[in-house]
């Protein structure tokens, strides 16, 4: 967390957040065109901004697009904020939640676990409704398998798709329909695709949530940065994570 509260202090690199909140996926020389900073400063800044996991870069074609990664800020919400002012939690959440994508969403996150032990909480039932606000599932963990989405507080599915990949324990690509409301189902199926990095004794997990129309209801990508936050304190503490943002999922 370090890193993060060094990178926040500097106001342009907050700048370069907002700028990143508005519009997200932008290249280098587009962020450039928004300030009155050399191109040196504005990568410099940039780099700072993606060393400590508040930025996530992906290559294009010939660009590299940088995209804003709200997971490092919802760490800081659950150790530093909430226990202190719930209003203020609220408000981050709230904030958090209103990130637009035109294409695609990337969360990033370190867990101190082990890739084989990852991919059991991510593909196990039981494991993933400890944090994810108490859904199970219903999988055949093959390519071409179906999974179906339940929590024992609806009475009709929350959501269903397609396994597209497996590739224990580094790489799970699937399709997800929401189906929890008429609003949800209206945006049809997209793609969530998992990938675990090994990193000393610690795994570097990124869920890039793709095949969003631009606008898509928040619905669909807003509850990653609380899920991914749950995983991380399950894996590492055995505990599960109670935020008042996650009871609106329950």
């Amino acid at each position: 967390m370090d890193d993060v509260f060094k990178a926040l202090a500097d106001p342009t690199r907050r700048d370069l957040l907002d700028e990143l909140f508005r519009e997200d996926g932008q290249t280098l020389s587009a962020l450039e065109a928004r300030f009155a900073m050399t191109r040196f400063g504005i990568a410099k800044h940039l780099r700072l901004l993606e060393d400590a996991g508040l930025v996530v870069t992906r290559r294009r074609g010939r660009e590299k697009l940088h995209f804003l990664n709200p997971v490092p800020i919802r760490l800081v919400h659950d150790r530093w904020v909430s226990k202190y002012a719930e209003p203020w939690a609220a408000a981050l959440s709230d904030l958090k939640s209103r990130l637009e994508s035109p294409m695609e969403k990337i969360f990033e996150i370190y867990i101190k676990t082990t890739p084989e032990r990852l991919w059991e909480a991510i593909t196990n039932s039981d494991i993933r409704s400890n944090y994810q606000f108490g859904n199970t599932f219903e999988a055949d963990w093959k390519p071409g398998g179906r999974f179906v989405m339940r929590n024992v507080l609806a009475d009709e599915p929350l959501g269903d798709g397609e396994i597209l990949e497996v590739d224990p324990p580094r790489r799970l690509v699937q399709t997800m329909r929401a189906l929890w409301g008429e609003d949800v189902k209206a945006e049809g199926a997209s793609t969530i695709t998992w990938e675990i990095d090994p990193v000393g004794d610690s795994c570097h997990l990124t869920v890039t949530h793709s095949g969003l129309r631009e606008g898509a209801n928040e619905q669909l990508y807003g509850g990653w940065p609380m899920i991914l936050s749950g995983l991380k304190t399950w894996l590492e503490t055995g505990q599960k994570l109670t935020t008042p943002g996650s009871l609106m999922y329950t």
